[in-house]
């Protein structure tokens, strides 16, 4: 059987909660508001009628959260990206961060330096002399970091696959890579929905829970 709590909130912010045994805690001479609060192992969820007597004191709104989803949404909500472009997309990464499509209402920050930064927006083919550079800079940003690969040729070389052989065939076989965003090249609102799709894989990693290997 569950045993029921009497919760008597007073103007002053103070409490009173009593069980069969009698009052736990009290303070304040006026009662503005009183609530039944059933203990574990009610049918009811306590914690919605605990939140109804909460909102009504000055300040009393409730918000129960954990600390790694509210890291995971303060990292997804203030992307930082990289600001370098290595070729003809990045015209495209370009106007998606100028007023028409304005990635700065996403959160999505351009950075000038890999040490701020957390993302990087590889846009455009990269050669083979280039690939070291990029993952230079890629190690030289703090974590958690991440990577969208931005167009065909920095997928996968794009029409430069077969026919050039200072193109390098992906930029994975280079840095890890989280998004893929398709396109020779591809629109703004592309990038902007690769950017949304790696805010969904920010919200749901679980890097305080897993274990290490």
């Amino acid at each position: 059987m569950c045993q029921n709590l009497a919760v008597r909130m007073f103007q002053d912010g103070s409490s009173e909660t009593r069980m069969k045994d009698g009052p736990i805690r009290s303070g304040g001479p006026e009662v503005t508001s009183i609530a039944r609060i059933p203990v574990e192992g009610s049918q009811v969820a306590p914690i919605e009628q605990l939140a109804d007597v909460l909102y009504k004191l000055p300040g009393g709104a409730l918000l129960l959260t954990t600390v790694e989803n509210v890291l995971n949404w303060a990292r997804a909500s203030s992307l930082w990206p990289l600001t370098f472009g290595l070729a003809c997309c990045a015209m495209e990464m370009m106007q998606a961060f100028a007023t028409r499509f304005d990635l700065d209402r996403f959160g999505v920050i351009p950075r000038a330096t890999p040490r701020q930064a957390d993302l990087i927006i590889v846009s455009g083919r990269c050669t083979i002399k280039m690939a070291p550079v990029v993952r230079r800079l890629w190690e030289q940003m703090p974590e958690p970091k991440y990577v969208i690969s931005m167009g065909s040729c920095a997928t996968c070389g794009g029409p430069f696959y077969y026919d050039n052989y200072s193109i390098l065939k992906g930029i994975d076989t280079v840095i890890p890579v989280d998004v893929y965003v398709p396109g020779c090249p591809p629109r703004p609102e592309a990038l902007i929905e690769g950017v949304l799709k790696l805010q969904e894989k920010i919200r749901r990693e679980r890097r305080l829970s897993r274990r290490g290997t």
